[in-house]
C-alpha cells in the first residue's frame, strides 16, 4: 500500500504548503488572440489559495486558471478509490512526453476572466487569426511597417508562417535559433502559445519535445541550477526523458519568452562556457550557453523578446530573425472581429448589423483601422463593444474604466520599462508620467494631433542623465507605437495621435490622479510631510519616554516637528482639491451640453453612423468634446481599478481616493441641483456609474428630485446604469422623463425598479407593447408603488395590453393621472378600462385621445366615469365620435355636473376652456401621428368651432371662435409643411 504523498509525487502533484511567489502561477494568457499581452508560464502543481477577501483583487483570475465552465478542472486526488486512479495515472506516465503534452494543453486552455467572451482559444480545433509575421535581416524588419490597405501586402519581406520557422535558410542551411520580436500588443506571447498548442496535437512533427519557459521567472532567480534540474523543477513528470537530451534521434525544442527580462552577457568573462548539464549555473548562463550552441548544440531555440533587447543576442547565432506585423490589412481585422463576435448573442440580426457597420468603418482605412493594426486594440474592440451591446440587467459590475485598465493590465502587468536600469521603474509608471502629460497638455488645448515638437517637449525637456536617456530610447522603440500612431486624415501624415482617441483621456486622467500634475510645491510639501510624519511618530516616542525624569518645558520646541506635517498636508489637500474641481469643471462644460452622450460616442467611433457613410477626404470640423476625460478620473478612483493599477505599478493611496472623493462630492452636489441637458444627465449618472460606490453614489442621487433624459437612446447599457445609480438610494423622485427613449420590453423590466420611486413617471413615444404592459401592471400593484401620474403615449399598447393596465387600475391606490393617448386602444380597449374602472377609487384624470373610439364605447365610459368618486376630466377628442355622439356627450355633462368630457374645441355656443390644451398635445405630437390622419380630425374640429360660432350671437364669443380658428389654421399648415 503506497502512502498518500507516493501517490502525489508520482502524479507530479507534490504537496506543496507555504507563502510567497509561485513562480509559472502569477502569469497568464495574453489579452487576445494574435497579441503578445500576457507572457508564457507553465504549471508544476495545482494549487488551492486560501486568503481573506481583502486579498481578493490581488489574486485577479487572470492569475488563476478556470476551466471554460469558469470552475477548477478536476484533477487526481486520493480518495476511496485512489488506488484505481492511481493506475490510470501510472499508465499515463509511462509516456511522459504525452503526459506533458496533456498539461500544457490544459494549462493553454485556461483563460483569465477578461477573455471568457473575447479572447483567444486555445483548444484543439479552434478558429485562430494568425498575425503577419515577415523574415528578414534584422536592420530591415527594424524598419517600422506602415499599414497596408487591403489588396497590398509587404513586398520588401517574405512572410512566413509559424509552421515554417525553422526551415532551411536561403543558404539551405540548417535554423536552429529562431528570434521572434514585436513590439508590445503585437501577439508574441499569443503565437508562442499557439505554436506550442499545435504541438500538443500533433503539429511541429520535426520536434520530439517542447519544452516552454518564461523568462520572467528565470529572472527572479540568481541561485545557481543545472539545466537538468531547472526542466525537473518545471515539468517533474519529464525526469525519465533527461538521459535522452543530446541523443541525434531525440529533437528538443526550447521556447523563451520574454528575453528583455534577461540581461544575458555573451563575453567570456560574463558567462563561461559550461557543456555540461549537470554543472549548475545561473539562468542567464544556461540560455547563453544553449544560445551558443555549446550546451546541447542539437537543441532548437525560439526566442521571443522585444525590439530594444535584440541587440543582447549577437547576431552569429541567430538563424532567423522574424518580426511580429499585427494585423496589416483589414482582411484579418475583419476576420478576427467575425470570430469573436458572431457566437456572442443569440440575436444574430442584431450582431450582423454590428459586424456589417464595423466592417464598413475599417473599410474607410480611418483611425480604427489604424488602431487594429495592433491585435490588442481588436480585443479591446470586442471588448467594448461587449459593454455596450451586451450587459445586461444581471450582469457584473463591469465599467468602461475597468475596461481600459484590464487591457492595460493584460499588456503591461508586472512588465519593467529596461530591466538593466537600477530604477526599475515599471513600463506602465513610465507611460502615465510621459504619455500622460501629454495627453493632459493636449486636453487642456483640446489638442488630439501633436507634431515632433510636442513629443519632444515632453519627453526630453527633462533629460538629464545618461539613465533617463536610455529609459526613453527603450520607451520609443519597444511602447510608443502602441500609444501613438500617425494621423490619418490627408495632409497631416506627420502629426501623431492616441492609436484611439478614449486612451488620451484614459492617460490624461490616470495623470490627474497619480498626482503628477501637481505644482512644484505640493511635490515638495507631499513629500516634507511624509518624511516629518514619520520623523514626528519615532520623536514622540521617545520623547514620551524622557518625559518622565526631565521638565515638560524641555520638548515644549519638539512638539512643533507635529506642526510641520498638518501645514504640508493642507497644501496636498489643495491638490486633491483641485483634481476634483478639474473633474467637474470639465463635466458640466456648458459648450459640451450639444453633444452626445458619452456612450453614443464610443459607440460612432467604432461603428460609425448609419447609412451612408461621409467621405474621409470631406473636410468636416468637429469639436473635440473630452468627455470621457471626468468619467475616467471617477472610474480610477473604484477600488477595483486601483487594485489594478497597483499591479502595474501605478500606486493610488487609499487616503488620497478618499481625500478627491470627498472634494469631488461637494462640486458634485452643487452642480447636480442645476437642470442639466438629457444627454449630460446620462454622462453624469455614467460618470457615479463608475465610480462603483454605493454609499457615494447614494449621498449624491439624493439631491436628483427631476430626471429629464428623454430623447437619450436607452441601450440596455444605460438601462443597467440607470438602475445601478438610481438603485444606490431609497429616496422618491419627483419627476422621470423617458421620452423617445427606444425603450422596449426589455428595458422596462431591468427599470421596474427604479420607477416605483417615481411621482410622475413619463414614457411616451417608445416601443411600449402588451409584454411591457405586463411589468407595468406588476409595478402599479406593489404596495410600495409611488406613481401618481404615467404617460404611456404614442405606444403600440393595443386593447391587449389595457387588459394588464385594466388590472392594474383595479388594485392600485397610488395612481391619479393616465395618460393612454394614441395608443391604439380602439372600441375593445375602451370597454376593457369600462370594466376595472369601477374598482378604482383615486383616479382623477383619463387621457384616451386619438385612439378609434366610436360614439357607444365614449359614451360609456363617460357613463362610468360619471360615478367615479375623484374622476375630473376625460379626453376623446381625435376619436371617432360623430356630430350625434358629441352632441350626446355634451349633453351628459350638463346633465351631471363632475366630469368634463374632452371632445370638441367648442362646447355648445362657447369655447372650451382646454381648447389650448388639446391644441398643444397636436403640437407636440406632429412628427409621430399619422399627418393624414391628422389633418382630418382637425378639420372636423374646424368645422365645429366653426358651426358654434354661427349659433351664437355673442360678439366676444364670436371673436374667441375666430382666434381658436385661426391657432388650428397654423397648426394646418405646419402638418402641412411637415408632410411635404
Amino acid at each position: 500500500m503506497l502512502s498518500r504523498r507516493c501517490f502525489w509525487k508520482l502524479c507530479g502533484l507534490e504537496p506543496v504548503v507555504g507563502v510567497g511567489r509561485i513562480p509559472g502561477l502569477h502569469q497568464q494568457n495574453g489579452p487576445a488572440q494574435g497579441h503578445g499581452a500576457g507572457r508564457t508560464s507553465f504549471p508544476l502543481r495545482d494549487l488551492c489559495i486560501l486568503a481573506r477577501p481583502s486579498t481578493v483583487p490581488f489574486l485577479t483570475q487572470s492569475h488563476i486558471p478556470l476551466s471554460p465552465r469558469g470552475r477548477w478542472e478536476k484533477t487526481l486526488h486520493p480518495g476511496p478509490d485512489w488506488q484505481e486512479q492511481l493506475c490510470r495515472t501510472l499508465t499515463m506516465a509511462a509516456d511522459p512526453v504525452t503526459l506533458h503534452k496533456r498539461r500544457l494543453a490544459e494549462w493553454f486552455s485556461h483563460l483569465p476572466t477578461e477573455e471568457k467572451h473575447y479572447g483567444p482559444s486555445f483548444t484543439f480545433g479552434a478558429l485562430h487569426v494568425h498575425p503577419v509575421i515577415r523574415e528578414g535581416p534584422l536592420e530591415l524588419n527594424e524598419k517600422p511597417l506602415i499599414l497596408q490597405s487591403q489588396q497590398m501586402k509587404p513586398k520588401c519581406q517574405r512572410i512566413i508562417g509559424i509552421q515554417n520557422l525553422f526551415d532551411s535558410d536561403a543558404s539551405g542551411r540548417w535554423v536552429k535559433n529562431v528570434v521572434l520580436y514585436g513590439t508590445v500588443g503585437t501577439g508574441k506571447s499569443t503565437l508562442i502559445k499557439k505554436m506550442v498548442m499545435d504541438w500538443c496535437h500533433g503539429g511541429l512533427p520535426q520536434f520530439d519535445l517542447v519544452l516552454p519557459f518564461s523568462c520572467e521567472d528565470l529572472s527572479q532567480s540568481s541561485t545557481p541550477i543545472s539545466l537538468k534540474r531547472l526542466i525537473v523543477k518545471k515539468y517533474v513528470y519529464l525526469r525519465e526523458l533527461l538521459p535522452r537530451l543530446g541523443a541525434a534521434d531525440f529533437k528538443v525544442l526550447f521556447v523563451f519568452n520574454g528575453m528583455e527580462w534577461l540581461n544575458l552577457d555573451f563575453r567570456l568573462a560574463g558567462a563561461e562556457l559550461c557543456s555540461d548539464l549537470d554543472e549548475p549555473q545561473t539562468p542567464a548562463t544556461i540560455l547563453v550557453n544553449l544560445i551558443r550552441s555549446y550546451m546541447l548544440p542539437e537543441a532548437s531555440i525560439v526566442m521571443t523578446t522585444r525590439p530594444s533587447a535584440l541587440s543582447r543576442i549577437p547576431g552569429k547565432f541567430v538563424g532567423r530573425y522574424v518580426q511580429i506585423c499585427g494585423f496589416s490589412d483589414t482582411d484579418l481585422q475583419k476576420m478576427y472581429f467575425q470570430m469573436r463576435l458572431s457566437d456572442l448573442e443569440e440575436d444574430t440580426g442584431e450582431m450582423s448589423n454590428i459586424l456589417e457597420m464595423l466592417s464598413r468603418n475599417l473599410e474607410y482605412q480611418n483611425q480604427l483601422a489604424k488602431a487594429c493594426f495592433l491585435p490588442s486594440y481588436c480585443w479591446l474592440t470586442c471588448a467594448t463593444l461587449h459593454f455596450l451591446y451586451m450587459t445586461k440587467g444581471d450582469s457584473l459590475n463591469q465599467t468602461l474604466t475597468g475596461i481600459y485598465t484590464s487591457f492595460l493590465r493584460l499588456n503591461f502587468g508586472g512588465e519593467i520599462l529596461d530591466i538593466t536600469d537600477p530604477s526599475r521603474i515599471s513600463m506602465m509608471h513610465y507611460v502615465t508620467r510621459s504619455l500622460g502629460k501629454l495627453a493632459y497638455e493636449g486636453y487642456k488645448k483640446r489638442q488630439t494631433k501633436f507634431s515632433d515638437e510636442d513629443l519632444q517637449r515632453v519627453f526630453e525637456v527633462e533629460m538629464k542623465s545618461e539613465e533617463e536617456l536610455n529609459l526613453l530610447t527603450v520607451f520609443q522603440r519597444d511602447v510608443k507605437r502602441f500609444f501613438l500612431s500617425p494621423c490619418m486624415e490627408p495632409g497631416q501624415e506627420q502629426m501623431f495621435m492616441f492609436t484611439i482617441s478614449a486612451m488620451q483621456e484614459y492617460l490624461a486622467a490616470l495623470f490627474v490622479v497619480m498626482g503628477e500634475h501637481r505644482s512644484a510645491l505640493q511635490r515638495i510639501g507631499s513629500e516634507v510631510s511624509e518624511a516629518i510624519g514619520k520623523a514626528s511618530e519615532d520623536l514622540t516616542a521617545i520623547m514620551n519616554i524622557l518625559a518622565k525624569f526631565l521638565p515638560i518645558r524641555v520638548f515644549a520646541l519638539f512638539n512643533l516637528v507635529k506642526i510641520f506635517p498638518r501645514l504640508y498636508g493642507k497644501i496636498s489637500g489643495k491638490s486633491r482639491d483641485g483634481i476634483a474641481q478639474t473633474m467637474a469643471v470639465e463635466m458640466f462644460r456648458e459648450e459640451d451640453s450639444f453633444n452626445d452622450d458619452v456612450l453614443d460616442q464610443i459607440n460612432f467611433s467604432i461603428l460609425g453612423q448609419e447609412g451612408p457613410m461621409q467621405h474621409p477626404s470631406l473636410d468636416v470640423q468637429k469639436d473635440e468634446a473630452f468627455e470621457l476625460f471626468p468619467i475616467f478620473i471617477g472610474g480610477l478612483l473604484a477600488q477595483r481599478n486601483r487594485a489594478m493599477l497597483d499591479q502595474l505599478g501605478c500606486s493610488i493611496k487609499n487616503f488620497a481616493a478618499f481625500e478627491i472623493a470627498k472634494a469631488m462630492k461637494k462640486y458634485l452636489l452643487k452642480h447636480s441641483q442645476k437642470k442639466q441637458p438629457p444627454s449630460e444627465m446620462m454622462d453624469f449618472l455614467f460618470l457615479l456609474y463608475e465610480f462603483q460606490n454605493d454609499r457615494f453614489t447614494s449621498e449624491v442621487v439624493r439631491s436628483l428630485k427631476v430626471l429629464d433624459l428623454s430623447t437619450v437612446k436607452m441601450t440596455p447599457i444605460k438601462c443597467h446604469i440607470l438602475a445601478s445609480v438610481m438603485g444606490t438610494s431609497g429616496q422618491l423622485v419627483t419627476a422621470m422623463d423617458l421620452t423617445s427613449c427606444h425603450l422596449d420590453p426589455g428595458s422596462i423590466k431591468n427599470l421596474v425598479p427604479i420607477f416605483r420611486r417615481c411621482e410622475s413617471l413619463d414614457l411616451q413615444m417608445n416601443s411600449l407593447g402588451p409584454a411591457a404592459c405586463r411589468d407595468i401592471r406588476d409595478m402599479l400593484l406593489d404596495k410600495n408603488c409611488a406613481v401618481k401620474t404615467l404617460r404611456l403615449c404614442n405606444n403600440p399598447i393595443t386593447a391587449e395590453g389595457v387588459v394588464f393596465l385594466g388590472e392594474a387600475l383595479s388594485g392600485n391606490e397610488s395612481l391619479t393621472h393616465l395618460s393612454l393617448l394614441h395608443t391604439s386602444l380602439s372600441d375593445r380597449g375602451a370597454e376593457i378600462l369600462v370594466e376595472h374602472l369601477a374598482k378604482n377609487t383615486h383616479l382623477q384624470e383619463l387621457n384616451l385621445a386619438y385612439n378609434s373610439i366610436t360614439d357607444n364605447a365614449a359614451l360609456a365610459l363617460v357613463e362610468v366615469a360619471k360615478r367615479h368618486p375623484s374622476m375630473q376630466k376625460v379626453h376623446l377628442y381625435f376619436n371617432n365620435v360623430s356630430e350625434e355622439g358629441r352632441q350626446a356627450l355634451h349633453e351628459l355633462r350638463r346633465s351631471r355636473d363632475g366630469v368634463q368630457a374632452l371632445v370638441s374645441l367648442a362646447e355648445g355656443t362657447d369655447v372650451s376652456q382646454y381648447w389650448s390644451l388639446i391644441l398643444n398635445v397636436v403640437t407636440k405630437n406632429v412628427k409621430g401621428w399619422d399627418h393624414e390622419r391628422l389633418e382630418r380630425h382637425l378639420r372636423l374640429l374646424l368645422e365645429d368651432l366653426q358651426c358654434s360660432r354661427r349659433q351664437t350671437y355673442n360678439p366676444w364669443k364670436k371673436i374667441k371662435f375666430l382666434r381658436v380658428e385661426n391657432k388650428v389654421q397654423k397648426v394646418l399648415q405646419k402638418i402641412q409643411k411637415e408632410s411635404m
